[in-house]
């Protein structure tokens, strides 16, 4: 019974997690998404899960700094992040962190390695700065600032 039980948890996480396709959760996301909908998933067990799901590469784990909880993504077989051009940003205001696959960041990538021998991990870097919402944000703040100023 407790296999099944196990299984059927398993199960639900992934589909929770193919739900959020391009997007990273945490395992605290994760618990109170779950709480939520009233039923009550552990955390240790969320956690064991997805290490489970991790081993069998069904979900990328991304620590992104040491003040940041890790996060989790659900890998489409299809079309997963593994490309050779997806990299990550974070938003200093925000923490809001997601995928940037750009072109550009390859010929970046490829004269790092050709011209300073050095080989950028794409699925590892991760850009900071300010995401749209946040500038757009700052940007009203600074117009107010200025017209209060007059």
């Amino acid at each position: 019974m407790k296999g099944t039980y196990r299984t059927r948890q398993k199960e639900e996480l992934a589909e929770y997690l193919k739900s959020t396709k391009g997007k990273h959760i945490t395992a605290g996301d994760i618990v109170m998404h779950f709480q939520s909908q009233g039923k009550n998933i552990g955390t240790a067990t969320v956690y064991r899960q997805l290490d489970r799901m991790v081993e069998e590469g069904l979900v990328t784990k991304y620590n992104i700094d040491e003040n940041t909880s890790a996060c989790y993504e659900f890998i489409d077989p299809a079309n997963n992040c593994h490309h050779p051009v997806c990299y990550h940003c974070k938003c200093e205001k925000c923490g809001k962190l997601f995928h940037l696959e750009c072109v550009e960041l390859t010929h970046l990538r490829e004269h790092m390695e050709e011209e300073h021998g050095f080989w950028i991990d794409p699925a590892r870097t991760v850009i900071y700065g300010l995401c749209a919402d946040c500038q757009t944000e700052n940007a009203a703040g600074d117009k107010q600032g200025q017209a209060e100023e007059q």
